[in-house]
């Protein structure tokens, strides 16, 4: 239900509009009231009121006609025309103008430069006027003379050199020279100018030298003027952590030459005798699993090693490997091997010939150092502007089973003095991994020997964990070792567990902790679906981080996601993070999300990293396209659902459900959408539907074999081709294919193709009918070509990566998921000399191609399930997951359920959620328009942020406007009537920058016309009554001229009343004797005959 409520000063409109499935419209209220001293008009309009309801609505249209009528009247009066004919694009010095203009009377004609700056204050920088006599168009040359703080750079003369907003030349005609624009429409012109920053403008060619005086105070203030920053010689390739799956996924940096000329000078000589020295901070899990695992690496424009590389071996040593002048490349081993599960910095320096290799490792209070030196029989060549670095793994190398930490490159100088202190990095102090690793080893180990001895009290050592996460805490405080023991005996979080895994050990006998953790996990689920409040989350939480020690990846994500939003617990974000990355480096899927979603956009801990959030995104994108590949029962189809659309709503459907048996009896029945539709269902498990792969191969087969559909037959041909629910059958798959191309199906010409690449091995033919079907728009058509550029194996044609480019190109603006992937691939990494590296665009593609994965589908259905149960806390925990990790529509759902329950929850709480969730569902490329009204009502009231934040509310109501929905254009028409001023940029996007000088009521006027031109059913009434307002209020400011003129238009309809009555009064005695005399002379005649 939305309530449109419009409280004028003079006039009171009210309706309430009920928006249910049925979509009707309730007329429920209409009240109107416009006092005046000289008349009172009442009209009203209620249900259950005595009378005729047409009657009265009649009289209020007639209402509304007469003022607007009035309105029109009072505002038709034009003096003249004036246009620019060489308007400037920005401000220029004494830049000639010519101005066209016309007068139909005396007037005079106004030109002005009218400036505003950012604290809302405007300022008239030009003005000049001439009289204007009636006759035919005329043209004037006027010289606009801007300012020099408008036009040029600061300098010693030009010392307020200010930052503008806005900038409008207009010109209008009035009757006198104090007459504003906006009085007379159709007499004015206004042209927003380009207005450039301070710095970015040019300095002015003074022609005279400053005097002596004026020269010393520029030297006494010059280190107050406008200056660029200094530029920094020492590179950060990452400032955070990043949690490695040991797979070939890595951050990848590129570096540019520097814009100082003395610093770049230094780096190009520097290239054939480099002074270098590189900082990496890693933590390793495992022992690396193949011959070299990366560690930080460069790779040149020739897909080459380059200066420097850094491995770690499978015995635990680090490679070093740099490039030589000569073309050849030398390596050497370090003497020390890198620990397990500590953190360790690792830092390389060059120095000419010379290289040294360092480690220091830190355990608690212990700390380890090592370094080794070589020295290369050849000089070292580095040019780190040619090629890109990397961080972890990468195209050629897998990275390492653990965690990157900060890494710091320092390009022509070695490593600075402090470095010989070891200190942990604030970011991997604050996120803490190792004292999480030390806890849960702890409570593991407690856990399964209290088990196996059948007793809770056992002896540990005093430095054990009593919490999974306090451990640290607990450490620093004042108890001693025997309470801390009592605590763990008495814990009951802690006791709980363990006579869980007693009874298992004593049920199944010897139990891993993996199992232990989905249990208690699943426990953790069904105690919260049970309950009714958000404080069970309070009380489930130390299960959670139990389970997640014991090896639940769901438990760490869930934990994580919930200590991020607040829900149940404190807002914790280095614990959420922590939470995030345990379970990432695991490949979880959902956290390898979060984490990519978290580093994109930034959050308050966490600054915004593009490269960081591609290394997660490509890793869950490449498991996505591998996913598509083998589905099963635990994914389901990504479906973008929000909860406040019913219609969508409606058609979701189950297994039980009348529309499933609906269609499966038109399928039956030998409806040929229906059998797409109920295969298409049941493989890919879409609209509620459970996935059942061997159900759906039915209905394929049904369709193609006995409909003779070409959309089923294609799609029995591809389970044939891989074996998916049925036995592979090749050449039955190609009679099918045959058949559907018979019938025009193009996705069935692409399959072909890929037959005769795979089976035929005939690539003549594959690409053939790859182009066949490429030419048709079809995307796995472009895919299969860009892999064939790309590996060379297009027949005739050798290895073209921008060739490939291209088809990747098309593929993915055609939604292929492998060719966005392919593509991010090559925006990532660039074509040198021939597609220049995007990574801000590569990281929505991978971002798009993640956010398909099954298992996010799975939640997204999980939590959509919940939310027709009537479940809200799990429907609320279910989104809660998939918000986290950035998926728009569960962002959105989350604010909606905060919404929905505000009852239920917390009223900060609930604030808080709408205001955060709200907000990310915003940033999206597509924002709901629903999700900017609220955050724009959010902005408008003071309990969101304590303050009202006008300008940004008219924002988003415009951007809600611009997506055509109604509630925007009320709104902002709300703003104007509360008295606010829409900033310019609202106004000119919305195509009303013409009204800004104007009155306030054509404004309102406006707005709502444009509110119930919009075709919104819902809204044709509300906006109707608001824009019936709008003109009362305007009749109210005219009302004396208003009087006048309706006083007159009575005297000219009594008087023409009275002369035609008059005429018809002098015509019927006339007619009257005419008539009598002629049927006179008629009954003489009849008496004479």
């Amino acid at each position: 239900m939305r309530i449109w409520c419009n409280q004028p000063n003079n006039a009171t409109i009210c309706a309430t509009v009920h928006h249910e499935r049925s979509k009707k419209l309730h007329f429920n209220q209409i009240q109107v009231v416009l006092f005046n001293p000289n008349l009172l008009v009442v009209v009203g309009f209620r249900k259950g009121m005595m009378g005729d309801p047409p009657k009265r609505f009649y009289c209020l249209c007639l209402h509304v006609i007469i003022s607007m009528s009035l309105t029109d009247c009072l505002s038709r009066s034009s003096t003249g025309n004036v246009a620019f004919l060489d308007a400037p694009d920005a401000p220029v010095s004494n830049c000639p103008l010519r101005v066209k203009y016309s007068c139909f009377q005396s007037s005079v004609v106004h030109v002005q430069v009218l400036v505003s700056f950012d604290t809302g204050s405007t300022s008239v920088v030009f003005h000049k006027y001439w009289s204007c006599d009636p006759g035919h168009p005329r043209t004037r040359v006027v010289t606009l003379s801007f300012p020099d703080w408008l036009v040029y750079r600061p300098d010693w003369i030009i010392r307020g050199s200010d930052w503008v907003l806005s900038c409008l030349l207009r010109a209008w005609i009035g009757p006198d020279e104090s007459t504003g624009p906006g009085r007379f429409p159709g007499t004015s012109v206004t042209v927003p100018l380009d207005i450039h920053s301070p710095l970015s403008r040019p300095f002015k060619q003074h022609q005279l030298c400053a005097k002596w005086d004026t020269d010393l105070l520029r030297r006494v203030g010059r280190d107050d003027m406008p200056q660029c920053l200094e530029e920094n010689e020492v590179a950060s390739l990452l400032s955070s952590i990043f949690a490695s799956t040991g797979e070939r996924y890595g951050i990848i940096k590129t570096l540019q030459p520097f814009r100082n000329e003395v610093l770049e000078g230094l780096r190009i000589k520097s290239i054939f005798y480099p002074w270098f020295a590189v900082s990496l901070w890693v933590l390793v899990e495992k022992p690396c699993s193949n011959h070299l695992c990366g560690l930080l690496f460069h790779i040149d424009a020739e897909n080459n090693y380059a200066t420097p590389t850094m491995f770690l071996t499978d015995t635990g040593k680090i490679h070093v490997q740099v490039h030589g002048d000569a073309g050849h490349s030398s390596a050497f081993l370090s003497s020390f091997k890198v620990p397990l599960h500590q953190w360790c910095r690792i830092s390389l320096e060059i120095l000419g010939r010379v290289a040294i290799i360092s480690i220091a490792c830190m355990e608690g209070q212990q700390k380890f150092v090592s370094t080794a030196e070589h020295v290369f029989g050849k000089n070292v060549m580095l040019d780190d502007t040619h090629g890109y670095f990397v961080i972890g793994g990468g195209k050629f190398t897998q990275g390492i089973e653990g965690y990157y930490g900060p890494a710091t490159y320092y390009r022509i100088q070695g490593l600075p003095a402090d470095q010989a202190e070891i200190h942990l990095p604030s970011v991997i102090s604050k996120v803490n991994i190792t004292g999480w690793f030390q806890s849960c080893e702890n409570f593991k180990s407690e856990l399964f020997l209290s088990a196996t001895d059948h007793s809770l009290s056992v002896q540990r050592p005093s430095d054990s964990c009593l919490n999974t996460y306090t451990e640290l805490l607990l450490n620093h405080s004042t108890v001693n070792s025997t309470e801390q023991c009592m605590f763990f005996e008495t814990n009951p979080y802690r006791r709980h567990v363990a006579q869980l895994t007693k009874l298992l050990s004593q049920k199944y006998g010897r139990v891993n902790a993996s199992a232990v953790g989905r249990i208690v996990y699943a426990l953790v689920l069904r105690k919260i679906s049970t309950a009714h409040s958000l404080d069970v989350i309070t009380r489930m939480m130390p299960f959670l981080l139990q389970s997640g020690c014991l090896g639940d990846n769901r438990a760490l994500h869930l934990s994580s996601v919930l200590y991020s939003g607040g829900f149940g617990v404190r807002r914790q974000p280095y614990k959420a993070w922590l939470l995030s990355l345990l379970a990432a480096q695991k490949d979880w899927r959902l956290a390898l999300l979060r984490l990519g979603h978290m580093h994109h956009v930034g959050d308050l801990e966490v600054t915004p990293d593009r490269d960081l959030s591609y290394a997660y995104y490509i890793n869950i994108a490449r498991q996505t396209s591998m996913d598509q590949k083998n589905p099963s029962p635990h994914q389901t189809f990504v479906e973008l659902i929000r909860l406040n659309d019913e219609e969508t709503l409606e058609a979701q459907t189950n297994e039980n459900d009348d529309l499933f048996y609906w269609l499966k009896l038109q399928a039956r029945s030998g409806v040929a959408e229906a059998e797409q539709a109920m295969g298409r269902m049941l493989f890919w498990g879409q609209q509620g539907v459970s996935p059942d792969i061997q159900t759906a191969v039915k209905h394929y087969e049904r369709g193609a074999t006995k409909l003779h559909d070409p959309v089923s037959m294609y799609d029995y041909a591809i389970v044939l081709l891989t074996g998916q629910g049925v036995p592979k059958d090749v050449q039955r798959a190609v009679t099918f294919l045959k058949k559907a191309i018979e019938q025009g199906s193009v996705p069935a010409i692409t399959a072909l193709g890929w037959y005769y690449e795979q089976y035929e091995k005939d690539y003549e033919k594959a690409v053939h009918l790859w182009e066949e079907a490429d030419a048709k728009g079809h995307p796995d058509a472009a895919m299969n070509l860009g892999v064939f550029y790309s590996q060379g194996l297009y027949p005739g044609q050798p290895v073209d990566q921008f060739e490939a480019y291209k088809y990747y190109l098309k593929s993915a603006q055609r939604g292929h998921l492998n060719g966005g992937i392919e593509l991010a691939d090559i925006w990532i990494h660039g074509i040198r000399g021939r597609v220049v590296r995007r990574p801000a665009e590569a990281v929505l593609w991978v971002k798009w191609a993640s956010e398909q994965n099954g298992y996010l589908g799975t939640v997204l259905r999980n939590g959509l399930n919940a939310y027709f149960r009537g479940d809200w806390i799990m429907s609320l925990i279910y989104y809660l997951s998939a918000a986290e990790s950035g998926f728009e529509a569960a962002q959105f759902n989350v604010a909606y359920l905060c919404e929905l329950n505000s009852g239920s929850l917390d009223p900060a709480l609930v604030t808080q959620c709408m205001l955060r969730y709200y907000n990310m569902s915003i940033q999206a490329q597509d924002p709901a328009p629903y999700a900017l009204i609220r955050m724009g009502d959010l902005f408008c009231g003071e309990q969101a942020l304590g303050r009202k934040e006008i300008s940004d509310a008219a924002e988003l109501y415009k951007q809600a406007a611009l997506k055509n929905e109604p509630q925007g254009w009320y709104n902002l028409g709300l703003l104007v009537q509360s008295g606010e001023s829409l900033p310019f940029s609202v106004l000119s996007e919305l195509n009303l920058l013409h009204l800004h000088l104007s009155d306030r009521q054509t404004l309102l006027s406006t707005l709502y016309q444009r509110c119930r031109e919009t075709n919104s059913t819902d809204a044709y009434l509300p906006c109707t009554l608001a824009l019936f307002s709008a003109h009362l209020q305007s009749l109210q400011l005219h009302q004396d001229t208003a009087m006048k003129l309706i006083a007159t238009v009575s005297a000219a309809v009594g008087a023409l009343s009275f002369v035609f009555g008059l005429i018809k009064w002098r015509t019927t005695p006339l007619h009257q004797t005419s008539r009598s005399q002629t049927s006179a002379s008629s009954q003489t005649q009849e008496e004479e005959s």
